[in-house]
Order: C-alpha cells, then sequence, then structure tokens
C-alpha cells in the first residue's frame, strides 16, 4: 500500500468478487436480514422483487470481506519486498449507501474502490484523510452497490 503522499485521486483498485448463491443469501439472510424476500422463494416470487435477492447488507459485508482480504494480500506484498507496511485508522463513517440493483443468485459482483478525494488532517498530523468511492458491478456491467466513504490514512514520517 502506498503512503497517503502517495495516492492519486483516480487511483482505483479492484479488490475482489463473490458469486451469490441461493444458500449463502438464505444464510445471510436468516442470521442477519430475515425478511421474506431475503429466506423464502416463494414469498419472494410474490414480492416487488419478484424472486430471492440478497440483503443489501450482505452486498456491504462481502466488500468488507474483500477489502480486508486485499489489504491482507497487500501487507503480505510489502514484506515481501522489504518495504513498509503502511497503517489505515479508522473510518469516520460512509455515505450514501446504494444498493442501485438487486443481486440474484448466480449474479457475480466485482468491487472496486477509487480515491475521490484526501486532506491532511489538522489535528493528527502523522495522518490523512482520503475519501474513496467504493462500488459492485454485477456481470452485466451494472451498478448494483455504492458508497462513499473516509479513513484515516498514514503520512510518511
Amino acid at each position: 500500500m502506498k503512503y497517503f503522499e502517495d495516492l492519486a485521486i483516480g487511483d482505483t483498485d479492484e479488490i475482489g468478487a463473490f458469486t451469490f448463491s441461493v444458500e449463502n443469501i438464505k444464510r445471510f439472510a436468516t442470521l442477519y436480514d430475515p425478511q421474506p424476500f431475503h429466506v423464502d422463494e416463494a414469498a419472494a416470487e410474490a414480492s416487488h422483487f419478484g424472486g430471492l435477492v440478497a440483503s443489501g447488507w450482505q452486498v456491504a459485508a462481502v466488500w468488507m470481506k474483500l477489502l480486508v482480504a486485499h489489504q491482507e494480500v497487500e501487507i503480505a506484498r510489502a514484506r515481501q519486498l522489504g518495504k513498509p507496511v503502511v497503517k489505515l485508522g479508522p473510518s469516520p463513517g460512509f455515505r450514501n449507501m446504494v444498493w442501485a440493483k438487486p443481486v440474484r443468485a448466480g449474479d457475480t459482483l466485482r468491487y472496486s474502490v477509487e480515491i475521490t478525494g484526501k486532506k491532511e488532517s489538522a489535528s493528527r498530523p502523522e495522518w490523512g484523510i482520503v475519501s474513496m468511492q467504493s462500488s459492485a458491478l454485477n456481470q452485466h456491467g451494472e451498478q448494483a452497490f455504492r458508497f462513499e466513504g473516509t479513513v484515516f490514512w498514514e503520512r510518511r514520517g
């Protein structure tokens, strides 16, 4: 991973892909979002979705899982090359989360993160604050999910 100073607006990372199945949609929804159109195929058919759809929270949780896995690969690569491991801090939050298109069993989402802004932290000079647009496209290139987020990012010491 790069230091804050090395990031450029427009930098984009593809963080991974995930295929949603009937089984993983129902398993997640049963535990965390048991609305009928997520857990019951007959009820889902009768819903405004016209079929089983993944919980938006599952779509978001997959983003988090893929982001962490992507970061772990980047950290391992830096260590292997003898480079410093850049730290990320907490996220002050997300905004404008949109589930733009229902995600159905068989859909594969490709997730990415794009740097949209950056500023130095006024109160913590060792950190910068990076703004990002995260999104997921389905196998047809249609945007299914997006949100804006920020994260504290280590500055070069």
